[in-house]
């Protein structure tokens, strides 16, 4: 086994972990703490894969600025134990019947799907530089980027005049 491949399983086993005490904490601070680990390792996948871009705007825009926005929310909420509402049982179930079925139809993609092999033979070294990102953005998908582009600008105008006071 080399480097790369230690790396990769060092940042998967890292991943995995993080997003579980994501889940299973208790704390919403230490949640969204756990979600920057995961999003550093998701990152480190993206290195791994010859994509530097895609790496530095997941660390900037997810780890940045979209954990700042969570991790102020979740202080200006203050939760607390006393007032938490009591779970329903029903809602519990309704959870666990819904992310076990997930479960299931993820298990079933992955016994079917044969193209992780195709995807590494595919693999050229060059596919998530920024040449290439930019040539498939401006050219195969420049209708979605451009109706992105229009929603964002609305979501920011709806942020404005939500925020605004009289």
């Amino acid at each position: 086994m080399n480097i790369i491949h230690l790396l990769f399983w060092f940042l998967s086993g890292l991943a995995l972990v993080s997003a579980i005490m994501v889940i299973a904490s208790k704390n919403p601070v230490h949640s969204v703490l756990y979600l920057i680990i995961t999003f550093f390792a998701i990152s480190g996948h993206y290195i791994l894969l010859n994509a530097q871009f895609l790496a530095i705007v997941n660390i900037i825009v997810y780890a940045g600025a979209i954990m700042v926005l969570f991790l102020f929310v979740v202080m200006l909420m203050n939760l607390n134990a006393d007032t938490e509402p009591p779970k329903n049982r029903l809602m519990i179930f309704a959870g666990l019947i819904s992310g076990g079925s997930l479960f299931l139809v993820i298990i079933a993609a992955i016994k079917k799907s044969d193209s992780i092999t195709n995807l590494v033979q595919l693999n050229t070294g060059d596919a998530g530089l920024i040449k290439n990102l930019g040539k498939a953005l401006f050219s195969d998908y420049v209708l979605p980027f451009e109706i992105s582009s229009v929603l964002f600008l609305s979501a920011m105008i709806g942020a404005v005049v939500i925020g605004k006071k009289n």
